[in-house]
């Protein structure tokens, strides 16, 4: 079994910061691409950020020059450190990754719970 779980969210004034955290846990042979996700009250899911494996990243245009994602290859986690935040930041962040487990023989995609970051203006 796979398990991705999200921390760090919280509420948060208007300018301030937050770090996101995702561990990944289970049986896994290797983790591909991991990213971050967030879905606001009455809108679509869409992507905040992702990183390869090698380091390579990906973001939305809403969040460039403020969120930075990073992963730790060894501990099977990634990170979102989210700076300047405003209100339209507020919404339920998920984290997903494509990995492939023991017993499979090609890799899956695999969603965390999520984590909610609400951001008071």
């Amino acid at each position: 079994q796979v398990q991705l779980v999200e921390s760090g969210g919280g509420l948060v004034q208007a300018g301030g910061s937050l770090r996101l955290t995702c561990a990944t846990s289970g049986s896994i042979v290797r983790i591909n691409a991991m990213g971050w996700y967030r879905q606001a009250p009455g809108k679509q899911r869409e992507l905040v950020a992702t990183i390869a494996r090698g380091g390579y990243t990906n973001y939305a245009d809403s969040v460039k020059g403020r969120f930075t994602i990073s992963r730790d290859n060894a501990k099977n986690t990634v990170y979102l450190q989210m700076n300047s935040l405003n209100a339209e930041d507020t919404a339920v962040y998920y984290c997903n990754a494509d990995l492939l487990k023991y017993g499979s023989y090609c890799s899956s995609t695999y969603w965390g719970q999520g984590t909610q970051v609400t951001v008071s203006s």
